[in-house]
């Protein structure tokens, strides 16, 4: 065991450098290349770029591989936990162009939250993965909720699904499309902290939308056989 957690940070740390970081991004870019995709709800986050708006887009962590394909504008800042496994995904966001903000409800979550009210203020646009970095899968912590509540911005739930994918026994069952498969990336209607809404049903509200927005993808992925 001792001998298996040894190779196993040895290979963290082997991806997690530069060039395990150019391969990640490469495997990713050439996967997406082969996908038959179609995009719902493209509109939505190009109306928020066109008017120069901030927004929260949400996304669950075990659909996050093709979430930077589903933004088109160049103002995207990702959370990602400062632990070893985020160190990985930060440096392949880098690689898409993104900004970054360390930190997670379990690690520097007080500064990362500052440091996103101040982005959020100045009219950019935020990813999370709320049910990250180790989950429950799919249950959303509150700090989505609290980031409208404080900024008024609006929560764009994203999702994409495959008619075909590997599932990774990890906690998230992390999605990896297999080639060639019909792929939806799906953007969700925007929803607002509304004043004096109960923030527990708030947060539920949001959570809700994105298990339903995961449910329509699937659909219409399996709809397309």
């Amino acid at each position: 065991m001792n001998l298996l957690k040894h190779y196993r940070k040895r290979l963290s740390a082997y991806l997690a450098g530069s060039l395990g970081a150019f391969l990640i991004h490469s495997f990713i870019c050439l996967l997406f290349r082969t996908m038959r995709v179609t995009r719902v709800g493209a509109e939505i986050f190009q109306g928020f770029i066109d008017r120069g708006e901030g927004f929260i887009s949400p996304f669950w962590h075990g659909r996050m591989l093709f979430m930077p394909f589903a933004y088109p504008g160049e103002c995207m800042n990702v959370l990602i936990s400062s632990h070893r496994d985020g160190e990985i995904i930060a440096n392949v966001m880098k690689r898409f162009g993104f900004g970054l903000v360390r930190g997670s409800s379990r690690r520097g979550g007080y500064g990362a939250m500052r440091e996103m009210l101040q982005l959020l203020k100045s009219d950019m646009h935020l990813g999370i993965t709320p049910d990250g970095p180790k989950g429950p899968a799919e249950s959303l912590k509150p700090g989505v909720a609290e980031l409208a509540r404080l900024t008024g911005k609006a929560v764009i739930p994203i999702t994409f699904s495959a008619s075909s994918a590997f599932r990774a026994t990890s906690w998230d069952s992390f999605m990896v499309p297999y080639p060639f498969a019909r792929v939806v990336l799906y953007i969700g209607e925007p929803l607002r902290y509304e004043k004096g809404e109960d923030m527990e049903l708030f947060r539920l509200r949001l959570e809700t939308a994105l298990k339903d927005l995961n449910a329509r993808a699937d659909e219409m992925v399996r709809s397309k056989k």
